[in-house]
């Protein structure tokens, strides 16, 4: 099982980063992606999940600002995060909501935002 996300960095409030994840092919297809963020000392919070057929549903806190999309030739799932708030600052990690139960996790990226 592959979860590997990326495109985090340093941003100024306000501003924006798209992240991607690259999903095995064997999750990907038919299941549920969602992205999860760990802000430091603070439990893993779901962010937006996104069915196989494109429906969406977010976090209050994303709400307006974060969108999650898929590319399923690719195996690929994304998170447009607009108008960042210092209080976005976490690991954000891609993942099936079943793997999730699990506890598997793959490989998070780091988004900090600077007020």
């Amino acid at each position: 099982v592959q979860l590997q996300a990326s495109g985090g960095g340093l941003v100024q409030a306000g501003g924006s980063l798209r992240l991607s994840c690259a999903a095995s092919g064997s999750i990907f297809s038919i299941n549920d992606m969602a992205w999860y963020r760990q802000a430091p000392g603070k439990e893993r919070e779901l962010v937006a999940t996104i069915t196989s057929g494109g429906s969406t549903n977010y976090a209050d806190s994303a709400k307006g600002r974060f969108t999650i999309s898929r590319h399923n030739a690719v195996n690929m799932v994304y998170l447009q995060m607009n108008s960042l708030k210092p209080e976005d600052t976490a690991v954000y990690y891609c993942n099936t909501p079943a793997l999730a139960r699990k506890g598997y996790w793959g490989q998070g990226t780091l988004v900090t935002v600077s007020s």
